[in-house]
C-alpha cells in the first residue's frame, strides 16, 4: 500500500523520481529503490515524503484513507 500511494502521489503531480529525490536530498537510484520496494523506506524519508505531500504517515502506510495531515500540536 505504501509504495502504491507514494508513486500515485508523485505521478498525480507529474513529478519525476529525480525531482522527488532532489527534494529529499537523495540519489534518484536510492529513491527508485524505495518506491519499487527494493530497499525498505527509512522512517526519516517517510516523514519527509509526508511533509512534501502535506499528508500523514498513516495515509502513506495505508492505515487510513484520509489524506489530510494531522493538525499541529
Amino acid at each position: 500500500m505504501t509504495l502504491e500511494r507514494i508513486r500515485a502521489l508523485r505521478e498525480d503531480r507529474d513529478w519525476t523520481q529525480q525531482e522527488l529525490a532532489d527534494m529529499l536530498h537523495i540519489n534518484r537510484r536510492t529513491y527508485s529503490a524505495y518506491e519499487n520496494g527494493v530497499n525498505a523506506l527509512p522512517l526519516d524519508i517517510l516523514i519527509a515524503i509526508a511533509h512534501i505531500y502535506h499528508t500523514s504517515t498513516d495515509y502513506l502506510l495505508g492505515l487510513t484513507d484520509i489524506s489530510l495531515p494531522y493538525p499541529p500540536k
